[in-house]
């Protein structure tokens, strides 16, 4: 005994029944306002969805101009129960057109993840049975199987998880439950994640702390580059410039200010001139950028609630743009302090006595004898102006790109979009353009808030009274082109560390099964 067989005319008949449970109004179109009523008064398991329901309507709208008739249900419903049939018959054991609850069980076993109940559980298993088939409540509760009939009836107007349809009903399941909460692509929100698992602030903090040590010595260099007032240590000035400064130099003899700037670190500490501050940047990277991506998501809810959806990733690029300014402001406000404890770390007299941890604890003392905790935050205002702009330009465009990619692979390949790997290539490239116009248009606010972290120090012995005092002072002694000084270290930095770091977040994220 197999699968039961049906006539086109009775599938046609049946696909006909189930357009018109949907097209409540009776007009033969069903937008998405509709196919949420239609849910809610059907008692639909996931009316309490809206992001499953406008993933389904997503599906159901197969020319994607926001109406469904008929032709797009029969489409969609042929491909659907296709894909529905075949699960059914690799289940089916014994090829009776029944599928045993034990061997549900097993199956949903090898799908579940950290974030849902086993089903090992009987409780939760008959629990889920009895919330999936509804219309056959006391089948489920009594019968030993499911019949296609049921399996098919449930699952057609099920969005897909990671393949499965019925992933999605587990998870959703276990939200409406157990009260957890889910991202628009039916995953664990961050925010939970980091709470109950650390999952997504382990992957941000190894992300940020690889990237970091990776590109430390341009870090270095940009930093000592721009504790120098000298105009001839800016990088815009050409051999021409400085010969007009020097008429008596020697063209040949002429450096580059990259090379001088490595030359002299090297020639004072050797290799590791090149990471002094880098323990403080490890310890400032883990909590920045656990901060920056749960806030980034905290703040994506927000918009979204603002402009009337619940799917993130329906979001506006404006509002995207938005989010991302607001979770680097959380983040750069966070550690601040040991932002400004590192620079002036690394503004310290190189030949100094004290090295290392010495060096930073002294550095630390000094600062709060000096001025206290203020003394920590001070270019705080311009550290958090500036970094909006950077932060809403870097997360901003990387999502954007990362949504058009997506999208465009979907297209192609003819999959859904939760079945799509991002290529590791297309991550490095886009994250290496995002992170380099957000550096390169804020740069001007860096420069002058680290320049306020800076002064008084060995390397900047200047003085501000705050940003207006520390910008006029600049542009008078150095011209404008001081304002980018140590911009191409930092830019031969910034690609590379935003590429890494994207990289491997994505990558552990993939790993860790938080994607």
């Amino acid at each position: 005994m197999g699968l039961p067989d049906e006539t086109n005319e009775q599938r046609d008949r049946r696909f006909h029944k189930l357009f018109n449970s949907i097209d409540i109004d009776k007009t033969g179109k069903v937008d998405l306002e509709q196919l949420t009523r239609a849910f809610q008064r059907s008692n639909h398991p996931l009316k309490k969805s809206p992001e499953a329901i406008e993933q389904m309507f997503r599906s159901l709208d197969c020319n994607n101009d926001s109406i469904v008739d008929f032709e797009d249900f029969k489409k969609y419903a042929l491909t659907a129960e296709s894909q529905i049939r075949q699960g059914f018959l690799k289940l089916d054991r014994y090829q009776d057109g029944k599928i045993r609850t034990s061997e549900l069980s097993t199956y949903l076993s090898k799908l579940a993840e950290n974030n849902e109940p086993r089903p090992e559980k009987s409780s939760t298993f008959k629990n889920f049975l009895r919330w999936a088939f509804t219309a056959k409540r006391k089948e489920a509760e009594s019968s030993p199987y499911i019949t296609y009939d049921q399996w098919r009836d449930f699952l057609l107007f099920m969005p897909r998880k990671k393949g499965s349809r019925l992933h999605t009903a587990y998870s959703y399941f276990y939200l409406f439950n157990e009260d957890v909460d889910l991202s628009s692509e039916g995953d664990v929100t961050l925010i939970n994640d980091f709470i109950r698992g650390f999952g997504f602030f382990i992957a941000g903090g190894v992300s940020g702390v690889i990237s970091r040590t990776c590109t430390a010595p341009f870090d270095r260099i940009k930093v000592f580059l721009i504790a120098r007032t000298d105009l001839t240590s800016t990088f815009l000035n050409s051999k021409d410039s400085v010969l007009k400064h020097n008429p008596g130099a020697d063209v040949a003899k002429i450096k580059s200010p990259l090379v001088k700037a490595a030359t002299s670190l090297y020639r004072q500490g050797g290799i590791r001139a090149f990471y002094v501050g880098n323990g403080l940047n490890v310890i400032k990277v883990f909590p920045e950028s656990a901060i920056k991506f749960g806030s980034f998501e905290i703040a994506k809810r927000m918009m979204a609630q603002l402009e009337g959806t619940n799917d993130t990733s329906q979001l506006s690029r404006f509002s995207t743009y938005i989010a991302g300014g607001m979770g680097g402001v959380m983040a750069q406000f966070s550690v601040y302090p040991v932002d400004t404890l590192k620079y002036r770390v690394q503004c310290a007299p190189l030949n100094a006595h004290k090295k290392g941890s010495r060096l930073m604890i002294e550095t630390a003392k000094q600062m709060y004898r000096d001025g206290g905790l203020k003394l920590f935050y001070r270019g705080v205002t311009v550290g958090v102006t500036g970094i909006f702009p950077y932060a809403a330009l870097d997360l901003g465009t990387f999502s954007a790109l990362k949504k058009w990619y997506i999208t465009r692979k979907a297209q192609m390949t003819g999959v859904s979009e939760d079945q799509v790997t991002m290529s590791n290539v297309f991550v490095l490239l886009m994250g290496a353009f995002s992170g380099t116009v957000g550096a390169t248009l804020v740069y001007p606010i860096n420069l002058l808030r680290t320049r306020l972290q800076a002064q008084g120090t060995y390397a900047h012995p200047y003085q501000y009274d705050g940003f207006r005092d520390v910008f006029s002072k600049t542009v008078q002694r150095e011209g404008y082109p001081g304002l980018f000084k140590g911009l191409v270290p930092n830019l031969a930095k910034v690609c590379p560390a935003v590429s890494i770091s994207y990289l491997c977040y994505e990558n552990l994220k993939r790993g860790m099964k938080l994607e």
